[in-house]
């Protein structure tokens, strides 16, 4: 048996946790120092944290909070929301972080995956993606919060990253996120075979079996965050995580 890498997305606004249905509707959940203690009780592998408003309202990182974040944490943690300098990545390391989470400024500067990367080795960088199909039914991939479309396919996209330097690969569907409906594996064993790094999948986990299904259809490691953050779909908030999973 093997042991699945399993890591809770946290989204961050105003100092505050939230959780998005499909990108949209995003709802209060706790606080984020809160939540972090309680997932060092309970062993999570390592935390992601992303301010998801940053990239799309401009908004500066707010290295305060991000850093009495990291601060609590007994895991390993990566941060993203409006790196788009190499600057903001450093300190963004000296906060405590052990990865970098870039994703809408790579449109504009792909060459900020090299830079880190050189510095602080590719295993730092993470690449993440949203995807969602479009009124023909093809996969896109899209930008400041899934609100730009960027005439990319999911596979070109990573293969790009890839060619550029990304440690991994973050894949979040927005069609599924927040849904409980499971990953999109269709998406899955589209971009799984193209990439020789680790991929990571989110949007739509709703129980350990789609962890499974993820990882046999190509998955290095799975994420999720309605999940680990209410008790089931349409209750109340109830952090949880399930220690100790492997198939």
């Amino acid at each position: 048996m093997s042991r699945i890498r399993i890591i809770p997305v946290l989204l961050l606004r105003k100092g505050g946790l939230y959780k998005t249905v499909r990108f949209k509707n995003a709802a209060y959940v706790g606080d984020p120092i809160n939540t972090v203690k309680i997932f060092n009780e309970k062993e999570a592998d390592e935390l992601v944290v992303l301010d998801y408003n940053a990239s799309l309202d401009g908004s500066a990182i707010d290295y305060k909070k991000i850093t009495e974040i990291a601060g609590e944490a007994f895991m390993p943690m990566g941060y993203g929301g409006g790196i788009k300098t190499l600057e903001d990545a450093k300190k963004v390391f000296d906060a405590g972080y052990e990865k970098v989470v870039l994703n809408s400024i790579l449109f504009n500067d792909i060459s900020l995956i090299e830079k880190i990367g050189h510095i602080y080795g590719a295993q730092a960088v993470v690449c993440a993606i949203d995807v969602k199909k479009n009124l023909f039914g093809k996969y896109k991939t899209y930008s400041h919060s899934g609100t730009k479309s960027t005439n990319w396919t999911p596979v070109e996209w990573v293969k790009q990253l890839e060619a550029n330097g990304a440690g991994e690969i973050l894949l979040n569907s927005i069609e599924q996120d927040g849904t409980w409906g499971g990953y999109d594996l269709e998406l899955v064993k589209l971009v799984a075979p193209a990439i020789g790094i680790p991929l990571i999948v989110c949007g739509g986990a709703g129980n350990t079996g789609d962890f499974i299904k993820a990882v046999q259809t190509g998955a290095s490691a799975v994420a999720a965050g309605s999940m680990f953050v209410y008790q089931k779909k349409g209750m109340g908030v109830l952090i949880s995580f399930p220690t100790g999973f492997s198939i």
